[in-house]
């Protein structure tokens, strides 16, 4: 159960409703009319809480959970517990998430601008908007209806923020225009400066760098994480890309729609993703690199060369995921010798 000093719990729902929110199917002893509290992992939901299975890791959880009701594959149903009520779902992780967002629904911000706040009376401000103590918003800085402004985040001259954006404290936004539902966690750095300079024998000369960053709609841009600013192209993360903490992505670097970059990887500049790319932890892309749509980077792989549309691949240097699985059975072999 989510701690109610930080969550607030909608609810109670029945089961027929919540089935029909996550496009699920009724198990055989489903009772469309049970009601249920709350969402809960299998090892300590409660008969009035609703769980998932989804990982067959876990299936011996699934086993013995008391829940009440779990949403599950068709292919393990015949192992739920006797009492269980069952949803049944192609993706039971996905079907989760709409069950727990509708448990959890997005708090809408209680408008407002606070009195430590600085914001230039050139800049727009929606209606709706909250802006929190501390925060810095530029001369012309456009910002859309119902945004959180968090405390002391800084948003630049002249950016425009869609409707229903949050930018999480201590984040900076310079440089850049952004889509609507937009999520910029504490701490992330967008628009900077690239890492541009024209390197000789007389001193490394910085090149000026006079692009934006463009971000798409119901983006993630995770905390501490940075996007430079293009050098004259723009840099671009298109709609739907989920980016986790810890991530740098270099200028003119454009990202088709629902790429994501897990935590500590980095692109470096004007590599160009198409959509629904994966990058795995702490992977790293070299610069001027096309990556194909749907291809998928191993953890700590290291590209330097362009990869096919739907490839995956893994090591460092990268190589398709079946060489180099090869690769590393062959090396352990050696080393047992």
């Amino acid at each position: 159960m989510a701690d109610k000093r930080f969550f607030t719990v909608a609810g109670p729902f029945r089961l027929a409703q919540l089935a029909e929110l996550a496009e699920a199917e009724l198990g055989p002893r489903a009772d469309p009319g049970a009601l249920f509290n709350d969402v809960a992992p299998l090892d300590t939901a409660t008969p009035a809480d609703i769980s998932f299975l989804d990982n067959r890791k876990y299936v011996s959880q699934f086993e013995g959970s008391r829940a009440g009701a779990c949403i599950v594959a068709r292919e393990v149903a015949d192992r739920a517990p006797a009492g269980m009520m069952l949803l049944i779902s192609a993706q039971p992780y996905r079907a989760y998430a709409k069950v727990a967002q509708a448990f959890y629904p997005v708090r809408i911000p209680v408008g407002g601008v606070a009195a430590t706040a600085v914001v230039d009376p050139s800049a727009k401000i929606g209606p709706g908007c909250r802006i929190e103590p501390g925060a810095v918003i530029g001369a012309r800085a456009e910002i859309g209806d119902h945004c959180v402004i968090g405390a002391n985040a800084v948003i630049g001259d002249g950016v425009v923020i869609g409707d229903h954006c949050v930018i999480g404290p201590g984040a900076t936004v310079s440089h850049a225009q952004l889509g609507k539902r937009v999520t910029i966690y504490p701490g992330a750095r967008i628009g900077q400066d690239g890492f541009g300079f024209a390197m000789g024998p007389q001193g490394h000369l910085k090149v000026p760098q006079l692009g934006r960053v463009l971000i798409g709609s119901d983006v993630e841009i995770g905390a501490n994480t940075t996007i430079d600013r293009g050098s004259g192209p723009d840099t671009v993360i298109g709609d739907g890309c989920m980016i986790d903490n810890l991530v740098q992505i270099g200028h003119n670097v454009q990202m088709g729609r629902g790429c994501v970059m897990v935590a500590q990887s980095g692109i470096s500049g004007s590599t160009h993703l198409g959509d629904f790319v994966a990058v795995a932890g702490q992977a790293g892309i070299t610069g001027h690199l096309k990556i194909g749509s749907g291809a998928r980077v191993g953890a700590q792989a290291g590209v330097m060369k362009d990869v096919a549309m739907g490839e995956t691949v893994g090591g460092s240097p990268a190589v398709p995921m079946t060489e180099w699985l090869r690769q590393s059975a062959m090396l352990n072999k050696m080393a047992r010798k």
